[in-house]
């Protein structure tokens, strides 16, 4: 039967978003559209710089109904000649005066609107009286649309999508940004030294495993937690699963030193542009924010992380028999016998590359905590680390590396992130088709989340962000895409985490910690069944041993988000 489940093929993020589309389209003709009145709040930043941020009224829901003009009218007349009234309301006089001056039962919204009376003012200081309350509308958008023919269309979600924000945030932004650290690490990449790095690594520490295996598991978690690692295990698992059986311990110590390290790192990340950034970015805080909370969690989670791993790994260097996968890892002992393990010279200019990388990632880390930096100038950082690594590279003469290969390089790093780059565009267009993420604005997505809100109405802070938690593991079984579930989820969880509270900060972190920690387990995951495949496991031998070190996770996870509660993370 696990034979069957780990052959299971999930279907492309692009066929699950657009099916998600249709299906949300489908829900704005049953559902009723709603809408929100917002207010600011003024919170600070992590340099205690004062901030204001428009959240949702939690009370302030009503579905959306044609005004009732005539009471409109009467309402408006009974202010007209009250100017602090009117001040408050931020209507002008003279615009009042000549649309009370005309027809009410002629009115239309726009009408209203041009005199500068909004709905989020009249229902304020009126209440449901100004409405016609017989039957909420729906909202719902055209299979097609143009400029011309009213707009958007269904079938313009990817388009619409792509094109939506500015350069400072979702989704032109943010599409930006995947694309230029995609370029940055093709060259990085290709340069070799991060295998090289690895590879030395490896190779001194032979005799000090009690050691190297922490130390590597931190290496491979910095990995996932700076630019995604996750494919990229599978050549490094070959390196690893012969030489850590030779250490005396087991494939699964190897693929836990590469693979699980790798996901513990991408599910506590402080930056990772491929899913802390687009979630981020979805949510509408600001990019790589709050790294002052995740980096301590990075390092106390993959050091914990690496002390259970440590456990079992002494476990079975004690007692090689006991572990699951003894007669599976003969393969390897025999071949051992045979071949040689093949050195890699770690050069100088791999070094001074590795050095760059690092002093670039201080830099960001510096520019987003201490100098506000956002979304340009994150992707401009990103780029100069690309480049200084390939001009160091063709100095060194590193794998042929010359200005060609450089292009080329750069190239092929964005080829292979385009895919993720236009999963945040249509993202946006899940909003769109739902009505957009604008709470004010009646639509079909602010009243499934009225009614998601009033099913956990009242909860403490704590436990709305654990059914988040739960949610989003539950979506990593199906789902492993972290920019995928990102584009899924996100749209939906940030706007709730003001209907219930918590900040949307702590919407993402129980989004990253979901997606990354059961990235682990899934027998769906392309990654981890090709390091299993690498490795001589079968998904259901390494289930056994997993599935206690997802409690490990969710219990850790849990922790975490209690303490984020505690402190009010922003």
């Amino acid at each position: 039967m696990f034979k069957n489940i780990t052959k299971m093929k999930t279907p492309h993020t692009y066929a699950i978003i657009f099916g998600v589309v249709i299906f949300a389209w489908i829900l704005t003709f049953l559902i009723p559209a709603g809408r929100f009145s917002t207010h600011d709040i003024t919170y600070k930043d992590n340099n205690g710089t004062e901030k204001t941020r428009t959240v949702l009224q939690q009370d302030s829901f009503r579905y959306y109904y044609h005004y009732n003009m005539g009471a409109v009218q009467k309402d408006l007349t009974s202010i007209a000649n009250n100017p602090d009234k009117l001040d408050e309301m931020g209507i002008d006089k003279s615009d009042l005066d000549d649309l009370l001056k005309t027809n009410s039962a002629e009115w239309t919204d726009e009408d209203l609107s041009d005199a500068g009376i909004t709905d989020a003012a009249l229902y304020k200081e009126f209440g449901m009286g100004i409405y016609n309350q017989s039957a909420p509308l729906h909202k719902t958008a055209r299979l097609w649309g143009t400029e011309d023919t009213g707009g958007f269309g269904v079938l313009n979600y990817v388009f619409e999508g792509l094109v939506t924000g500015d350069r400072t945030g979702t989704a032109v932004g943010i599409v930006a940004l995947i694309l230029v650290v995609g370029g940055s690490f093709g060259i990085i990449m290709r340069t070799g030294a991060v295998d090289a790095g690895i590879y030395a690594f490896i190779n001194t520490s032979k005799g000090l495993e009690r050691a190297a295996l922490p130390l590597l598991f931190f290496v491979f978690s910095l990995g996932g937690a700076t630019f995604g690692m996750a494919e990229e295990c599978i050549p490094f698992a070959m390196v690893m699963v012969p030489f850590v059986i030779a250490l005396g311990y087991d494939s699964i110590v190897a693929v836990t030193v590469t693979f699980v390290a790798s996901q513990v790192g991408n599910a506590v990340s402080w930056m990772s542009p491929f899913s802390v950034a687009i979630a981020q970015g979805i949510a509408g805080i600001p990019v790589l924010s709050g790294a002052s909370f995740r980096l301590p969690m990075w390092f106390i989670v993959t050091a914990l992380s690496a002390a259970y791993m440590m456990i079992y790994a002494e476990k079975i260097r004690k007692h090689p028999e006991s572990s699951v996968v003894y007669e599976s890892d003969k393969f390897f002992r025999d071949r051992m016998n045979e071949t040689t393990e093949e050195e890699k010279e770690f050069k100088l200019g791999h070094k001074l590359i590795l050095l760059e990388m690092l002093a670039v990632l201080v830099w960001i880390v510096w520019g987003v905590t201490q100098e506000g930096y956002y979304i340009p100038e994150i992707a401009s950082q990103f780029f100069v680390m690309g480049f200084v690594a390939g001009v160091t590279a063709i100095i060194f003469k590193l794998n042929g590396m010359t200005i060609n290969e450089m292009a080329a390089s750069f190239q092929s790093g964005v080829k292979d992130l385009a895919g993720t780059a236009v999963v945040v565009g249509m993202a946006k267009g899940i909003l769109l088709v739902l009505g957009g993420s604008d709470a004010t604005e009646p639509s079909a997505l602010n009243t499934i989340l009225h009614y998601i809100g009033e099913s956990v109405h009242g909860i403490p802070a704590f436990f709305g962000a654990e059914i988040m938690y739960v949610f989003q593991s539950c979506f990593n079984l199906a789902v492993t895409s972290n920019s995928g579930q990102a584009a899924l989820t996100m749209p939906i969880m940030a706007p709730l985490s003001d209907v219930l509270g918590i900040h949307r900060q702590i919407a993402v972190l129980a989004y990253q910690m979901g997606a990354g920690f059961v990235d682990a387990f899934t027998p769906v995951s392309a990654a981890l069944i090709g390091v299993l495949g690498v490795a001589h496991i079968d998904w259901a031998t390494w289930a056994k041993f997993q599935i206690k070190m997802q409690g490990f996770f969710f219990l850790m996870g849990t922790i975490i988000l209690f303490i984020a509660c505690m402190i009010g993370l922003q």
